[in-house]
C-alpha cells in the first residue's frame, strides 16, 4: 500500500524511508525550479521521477517497489547565479545528502580526466561557466538502506567520564597487519572487533575508542593524481553512511550491517566507540576549482558560507565551511549525529575544528551558539561524550577552554607543556639554558584550572594528549628534531613545524647509538606516564603504547602505507613499553586520586594549609612563589592526597633535569614512607624495585625521571 498523503505543511524525513510497498524520497532544494529523482537499475540504466515541492524547501515523491539496496540519487534545476551562490545544473547527478550508505566514489586518476582542471569541469563547474555534460558516470550512488538489525541484549557501557581512557585509532592502521587476526578482516570494521584486536584494548586497560572519521569520504584530486588518498578520511562525501572501503562486506547495504556488529561486539567487551566527525566542511573543495557532488548542486547558499561574491568562505583550510548558521544545515548535522547515536549506537563524537560550527552571523566564536545549544539540550545528544577540537584556521580560532559543559575539548597546552618540559627544556638544561620551569607543568597535571575552572567545569572537561593523529607519535617526538614528510609529496611543506620535539643529538634512527635510544626510550615512559597519570582525561594514541614510529612524518593523511599501519612485530623494548603503559593505566584505575572529578583546592605554593595538593621542590619543602616561576627549576614533586575520598597520598616526583639529583621526598601527614610504584629509569617492570624511602630522606635520580609512589 503507500504511503499516506502528508499536509503540505508537514514535509517528509529527508533521506530514503521504507515504507508500505516502496519507499518516500526527499531532499532539500530550496532555490531549486525543479528536482527529478533518479533511479538505477542492475545495468545502471536511469530512470528519472519528477518530485513534488513542498514547504521550506522540501521536495518529494513516494515510489512503489523500491526495496532496501536501490541505488538512486537527484538531478536539480534552477538559476545559475554564482555570484548569489546559485549552481543549479540538471546535468549534475547529485547525492542524496541524507543517503545511508554510498556506492562508489569519484576516480580523478588523470587517465580518466587528465588534469585536475579538467576534473572540476567534469563533475563540478568552473567559476563563470554552467557546464552542462551529463556526469551519471561520474558520481557515486545513494544506496536505499532500512533499519533492521539484531541488537540482541546489546548495552553501552556507558562509561563515566573520570573512568574514561581513550584509545584514537584508524580502521585501518590498528588491523592492517595486526596477527590472529584473518587477511580478510584486515584493515576493516569486521577487523576492529575482532577477538584479537578487543584482547590488546582490554589487557591495555582502554575504556573507549575514538575512530578517524569513518564517513563515507573521498580523495582529493591533488592527492589521487599524485598516486595516493586520503588516507585519514577528513574530507567527507555523506554524513550518514559509513566509509564502504572500510568493511570486508562489498554491498553497501551488508557495510552497515557490519559497522553495527562492530559496535556490538566491542560494546559487550565494555569498550565504547566515539566517532571523529567533520562536520566543518565537505569534500567538495571551493567553488572555484572543486566539484559539485551533492550539496552544492541542491543548494549552496544554504548549506555553506558564501562571502557577497558568492565564494566560499574557508575557515577550515580545505576549500569550503558548512553554514551551520541556516536551519538546514543544522537540522542535517543533528539528523546525522542522532542517527550515529540511534540506528549504530556509538557512544559519542569528536568534533573537528569545532570552532568553524559555532561561528555565528558576525562570524565570531558563540559558546552559546544555536548549534551548541542544541546539542546541549537534545535528548538524544546531551547523554553522549561531546569533545570538541577547540579551534579552526579563522580569525581568533584558538578556543581551548571555552565550550560550554558538557563538552570536552582536547588540551592543547597539555600537548605543548608535556613535551616542553621533557624535551625541549631538557636540552636547554644539558646546554645549561634556562627552561620554562616547573609552574605550567604543575597547572597541566593538576587538571588545568586555568582553562577550565571558570567556565564551572572541572579537569574532566581537559582531554590530555602528548600525541595525536596529526603530528609526531610519541618515538617520533623523541628522534627527529624536524618533520620528514617527503613521502606525502608536497616538498616536506606540509604538516606543523612547531613540534616541541627533541632528537637527543642525533636525528634519526639509523646512526643512534644504544645510549641515545635508551634515553629516548625513558624520555617516551616520561611523556606517556605525565599522561596517564596527570588529572583529566587521557587520550592514548594508537601504537604509543608500544613505540609506533612514523619515520618523522608528522602529517601521514595521504599514507595508506607502512608508515601508518602499525607495525606489530615488536621489539623487547616496545614490549616492555606496553608493560609499562599498562600498569601506568592500572594504577589510574585503581586509585581515584588520580581520576578527580573536581578541582584540588587551595593554591600550590607557600605552604597553602589546604591538604589535597602540596607542591614540593628539590629539598623537599614546599615551593616558594619564586621557585614555582622561576624557569630553572627543573625538579617538583607533588603530592596527591585521597583521603577524603578512601583513596591513598600518592606522591609523583618530576625530575626534568639533564643531570642527576638527590630528591629529598616530602612530609605528609599520616605517611611514614613512601613506597615505590613505579620509576621511568627503569625499561622493565620487573626490575622496578620493591623499596620504601622514609619521609625526609633522599631518593637519587638520574637525568629525566618521573616516579609516583604511595603513602606508607
Amino acid at each position: 500500500m503507500p504511503a499516506p498523503r502528508r499536509p503540505d505543511h508537514v514535509p517528509p524525513p529527508y533521506g530514503a524511508t521504507l515504507t508500505g510497498d516502496g519507499a518516500e524520497f526527499a531532499v532539500y532544494a530550496g532555490h531549486a525550479t525543479g528536482v527529478q529523482l533518479c533511479l538505477f537499475d542492475d545495468a545502471g540504466a536511469e530512470r528519472r521521477l519528477p518530485m513534488v515541492r513542498h514547504v521550506h524547501g522540501t521536495w518529494s515523491t513516494y515510489v512503489t517497489g523500491v526495496t532496501q539496496g536501490q541505488r538512486y540519487g537527484y538531478r536539480v534545476d534552477g538559476d545559475w547565479d554564482p555570484a548569489n551562490g546559485q549552481r543549479h545544473n540538471p546535468a549534475k547527478l547529485l547525492l542524496d545528502p541524507y543517503a545511508r550508505a554510498i556506492e562508489g566514489s569519484v576516480d580523478w586518476r588523470p587517465e580518466v580526466y587528465g588534469t585536475v582542471v579538467d576534473q572540476s569541469l567534469a563533475v563540478g563547474e568552473p567559476a563563470d561557466v554552467r557546464d552542462d555534460r551529463d556526469s551519471a558516470a561520474l558520481v557515486p550512488r545513494s544506496v536505499v538502506v532500512g533499519d533492521g538489525f539484531d541488537w540482541g541484549d546489546e548495552r553501552a557501557p556507558m562509561t563515566a567520564w573520570c573512568d574514561t581512557v581513550i584509545y584514537e585509532t584508524h580502521v585501518i592502521g590498528m588491523t592492517h597487519d595486526l596477527p590472529g587476526v584473518p587477511d580478510e578482516l584486515r584493515g576493516t570494521y569486521a577487523g576492529l572487533a575482532h577477538p584479537a584486536t578487543i584482547a590488546h584494548l582490554r589487557r591495555l586497560g582502554i575504556t573507549t575508542v575514538e575512530l578517524l572519521p569513518v564517513h563515507a569520504s573521498v580523495s582529493e584530486p591533488h592527492v589521487v593524481q599524485r598516486g595516493m588518498s586520503n588516507y585519514w578520511g577528513y574530507n567527507t562525501l555523506g554524513f550518514f553512511a559509513p566509509h564502504l572501503p572500510y568493511a570486508a562486506a562489498t554491498d553497501p547495504v551488508e557495510a552497515v550491517a557490519e559497522f553495527k556488529g562492530m559496535v556490538k561486539l566491542l560494546h559487550a567487551a565494555g569498550i565504547e566507540v566515539l566517532l571523529d566527525v567533520v562536520y566543518n566542511h565537505t569534500c567538495e573543495q571551493s567553488a572555484a576549482g572543486g566539484s559539485t557532488l551533492a550539496w552544492r548542486g541542491l543548494d549552496s547558499r544554504a548549506y555553506y558560507r558564501l562571502d557577497e561574491r558568492g565564494d566560499d568562505i574557508d575557515v577550515t583550510g580545505c576549500g569550503n565551511t558548512l553554514d551551520l548558521r541556516h536551519p538546514i544545515t543544522v537540522r542535517m548535522v543533528l539528523d546525522s549525529l542522532r542517527y550515529w547515536v540511534q540506528e549504530m549506537h556509538v557512544d559519542g563524537f569528536r568534533f573537528d575544528l569545532a570552532v568553524a560550527l559555532a561561528r555565528g552571523r558576525d562570524d565570531g566564536y558563540h559558546p552559546d551558539h544555536p548549534f551548541l545549544m542544541a546539542l546541549r539540550t537534545d535528548p538524544v545528544l546531551s547523554d553522549v561524550k561531546l569533545i570538541a577540537e577547540p579551534w579552526d584556521l579563522g580569525i581568533h580560532g584558538w578556543r581551548t577552554g571555552q565550550f560550554p559543559p558538557p563538552f570536552g575539548e582536547w588540551n592543547d597546552r597539555f600537548r605543548d607543556t608535556v613535551r616542553t618540559f621533557w624535551l625541549p627544556d631538557l636540552a636547554r638544561d644539558a646546554a645549561g639554558e634556562d627552561g620554562h620551569g616547573v609552574r605550567e607543568l604543575g597547572t597541566r597535571i593538576a587538571g588545568s584550572a586555568d582553562l577550565f575552572r571558570d567556565a564551572r567545569r572541572g579537569p574532566l572537561a581537559s582531554i590530555n594528549f602528548v600525541t595525536a593523529h596529526d603530528g609526531f607519535t610519541v618515538a617520533d617526538l623523541t628522534a627527529y628534531n624536524s618533520k620528514h614528510n617527503g613521502a606525502n609529496g608536497e616538498g616536506n611543506r606540509d604538516g606543523s613545524d612547531n613540534n616541541c620535539s627533541w632528537n637527543h643529538g642525533i636525528e634519526g634512527h639509523v646512526d643512534a647509538t644504544e645510549g641515545v635510544e635508551a634515553l629516548r626510550r625513558r624520555s617516551m615512559r616520561n611523556l606517556l606516564g605525565t599522561l596517564l597519570l596527570s588529572a583529566g582525561v587521557p587520550m592514548l594514541t594508537g601504537g604509543d603504547e608500544f613505540g609506533r614510529t612514523q619515520r618523522g612524518n608528522n602529517n601521514p593523511y595521504c599514507q595508506d602505507s607502512e608508515i601508518s599501519w602499525y607495525d606489530w612485530d615488536l621489539a623487547d623494548w616496545q614490549r616492555d613499553l606496553n608493560d609499562s603503559v599498562r600498569h601506568l593505566l592500572d594504577l589510574r584505575r585503581r586509585h581515584p586520586v588520580l581520576r578527580q572529578r573536581h578541582f584540588f583546592p587551595g593554591t600550590p605554593v607557600d605552604g597553602d594549609a589546604l591538604p589535597a595538593l602540596h607542591w614540593h621542590a628539590l629539598d623537599g619543602r614546599v615551593l616558594t612563589a619564586e621557585q614555582w616561576n622561576d624557569g630553572r627549576t627543573r625538579t617538583m614533586s607533588v603530592v596527591f592526597d585521597g583521603a577524603d575520598i578512601g583513596d591513598d597520598r600518592l606522591l609523583l616526583l618530576f625530575h626534568g633535569s639533564a643531570h642527576d639529583a638527590s630528591v629529598t621526598l616530602p612530609g605528609q601527614a599520616g605517611v611514614t614512607a613512601w613506597k615505590l610504584l613505579w620509576d621511568s629509569r627503569f625499561e622493565r617492570m620487573d626490575d622496578v624495585p620493591q623499596v620504601e624511602t622514609t619521609v625526609g630522606a633522599p631518593y637519587d635520580v638520574p637525568p629525566a625521571t618521573l616516579a609516583i609512589f604511595q603513602g606508607a
